[in-house]
């Protein structure tokens, strides 16, 4: 199995990419996200998975092992394929997917295209026992609190001004999670978000 690639990229497509490694050209399909980190010409390590078939091998890459791992989860769960798997990392942060799936949040992850409400709810059941937030030196709490619409509730207020801001619910979440404190108002809550969000 290939576990990683080294070399300079060749080509970027909507999807996948060359990457040229000593004169060899591997097309890896790849996600929004590790699209971003490309850069023509530039050399990248991306760690890879192959996927064996019975008419191809098909190899997908990741600049970051958070990705990577989050792949192979979303593989192993029935009926969920790279393809999906690939789709759902173009469409949600690894940390926004984990938060979702913690608090059971089958709504959020219907959001993802491709994926409808059946899937959601399989994704939860199998993962909820495999998949974990990350630590608070990972850039996260731990113990996230579940931030579920209620009156007067600051947390609620601020994500649901998030969310009307144009982001998603998820990585509000996050970040709300990440800058929550006892005393502070909506409006506290709200400018250091977006201070948070501004500095990824």
């Amino acid at each position: 199995m290939i576990g990683y690639l080294k070399g300079h990229v060749a080509k970027l497509f909507a999807d996948y990419c060359f990457i040229d490694v000593q004169g060899v050209g591997y097309r890896v399909f790849i996600s929004s996200a590790t699209r971003q980190d490309l850069v023509i010409n530039e050399e990248i390590m991306l760690l890879t998975y192959l996927n064996v078939r019975e008419d191809a091998l098909l190899l997908y890459g990741f600049t970051t092992s958070d990705e990577y791992e989050l792949f192979e989860l979303l593989i192993s769960i029935t009926g969920i394929g790279p393809k999906v798997a690939l789709g759902v990392l173009s469409a949600i942060r690894p940390e926004e997917f984990r938060l979702a799936v913690s608090q059971k949040n089958a709504g959020l992850l219907t959001k993802i295209p491709g994926i409808g409400k059946k899937t959601a709810e399989r994704m939860i059941l199998e993962l909820k026992d495999k998949i974990g937030l990350p630590d608070a030196q990972d850039g996260m709490p731990s113990q996230t609190a579940t931030l579920e619409a209620r009156a007067g509730d600051p947390l609620a207020e601020a994500l649901a001004a998030l969310t009307a801001l144009g982001y998603s619910q998820g990585e509000a979440a996050v970040v709300l999670a990440k800058v929550q404190g006892e005393d502070k108002t909506v409006e506290e809550l709200i400018r250091l978000a977006l201070r948070e969000i501004s500095r990824r």
